[in-house]
């Protein structure tokens, strides 16, 4: 079945600007539609890694925000914390570079909650039974949230081939915990230099499958694979196995999406901006590979990464990067699958690839 895409263009009228389209844009496409009163709405959103400038501006934010209260509802800003190393991966940090990069309350207009609470460990499980997942760990805030809205800036991504709003919600959507078990294909391992032998993961692990000899150990005999060592090493010591492949894990990626979204009012808004080869998780971005295209906004995760795809794909590659692909990020990052993620998550239900492109 075809779904909708809304589409504008950053071609502005007179009196207007690009806050005001956004808005014209996501009341044509029915964001309004959904009954918000009184309800927790969870702006699902990435708040960048600090170095890279290329994540949603706060203004938009706000005015997505701002329409939300319009109608009733009780907008909050969240992710989840990271698995790597950087200024995202507990609340803390992860708060302060929310509010460094202007996503404070005096900014958008609503707070900032951590999905995953403080260590990355408050998440609920969620039993979808799929070929990858049969119960993915969500971030308790998403799953306490009454509607789901989805800010996504599509981008490139060096694992999934390209971040769109099935990333946005699937993996950013996931505690730690589910993070490892989207990366790995198989069980963690320990980085003896930066074990402090503080016991913490061993107290912890419920197969009892970690020791202290002299540093922590892991017997792969009893491990299980669930990464809750990975949450709670307070070193970053204990690691994934990222020998996870792309197409593996964008199949995974969309099977957290739908456990996200599971029983809940969800709309989705892409920023087809600044369109850098990586992630915002990266601590830099670098120059964008397309020129900027403008928003979309459908009720349809699904479509509206393919229609994300095809604009890109639809436009010339900046001439900075080599073409090797007729698909951009795949020149770019030639052993990433992220088709097969769209592929993966119009078979589980999701949604669907075919749409119909309605420009505002």
């Amino acid at each position: 079945m075809e779904s909708k895409v809304y589409f504008t263009s950053l071609k502005l009228r007179r009196n207007e600007n690009l806050l005001s389209k956004l808005e014209r844009l996501v009341l044509v496409a029915g964001m309004e539609t959904i009954a918000m009163e009184n309800k927790f709405v969870a702006l699902k959103l990435h708040f960048g890694e600090p170095g890279n400038l290329a994540y949603i501006r706060p203004n938009y934010v706000k005015r997505i925000a701002d329409i939300v209260k319009r109608n009733g509802g009780l907008p909050f800003l969240t992710d989840c914390n990271t698995l790597y190393v950087g200024r995202r991966k507990h609340g803390l940090e992860h708060l302060e570079v929310a509010y460094e990069h202007g996503f404070s309350p005096f900014q958008t207009g609503c707070h900032v909650v951590i999905a995953d609470g403080l260590k990355g460990l408050n998440h609920e499980e969620v039993a979808v039974n799929f070929e990858h997942i049969k119960t993915a760990k969500v971030g308790k805030a998403l799953r306490e949230a009454d509607v789901i809205i989805s800010l996504t800036h599509f981008k490139g991504h060096d694992l999934a081939g390209f971040g769109g709003a099935l990333k946005n919600l699937g993996m950013g959507g996931a505690s730690r915990q589910g993070k490892a078990e989207i990366h790995a294909a198989g069980k963690p391992h320990v980085l003896e230099d930066w074990c402090r032998a503080c016991g913490i993961c061993v107290s912890n692990c419920a197969q009892k499958a970690i020791n202290l000899n002299p540093k922590a150990r892991i017997n792969r005999d009893l491990c299980v694979g669930c990464g809750y060592c990975i949450s709670t090493c307070p070193f970053d010591a204990i690691q994934a196995d990222w020998s996870e492949s792309s197409a593996n894990m964008n199949r995974k990626v969309a099977e957290y999406a739908f456990a996200v979204l599971k029983d809940k009012p969800h709309f989705h808004i892409t920023f087809l901006l600044d369109i850098s080869p990586n992630c915002d998780c990266e601590q830099q971005n670098d120059v964008p590979i397309v020129g900027n295209i403008g928003f979309l906004a459908s009720f349809d995760p699904v479509a509206i990464d393919q229609a994300a795809l095809d604009l890109v794909n639809g436009e010339p590659l900046n001439p900075v990067y080599e073409t090797k692909d007729r698909d951009h990020f795949k020149s770019l990052h030639p052993h990433t699958f992220g088709e097969a993620g769209l592929e993966h998550a119009e078979k589980i239900g999701l949604g669907s690839r075919k749409y119909r492109l309605v420009e505002i």
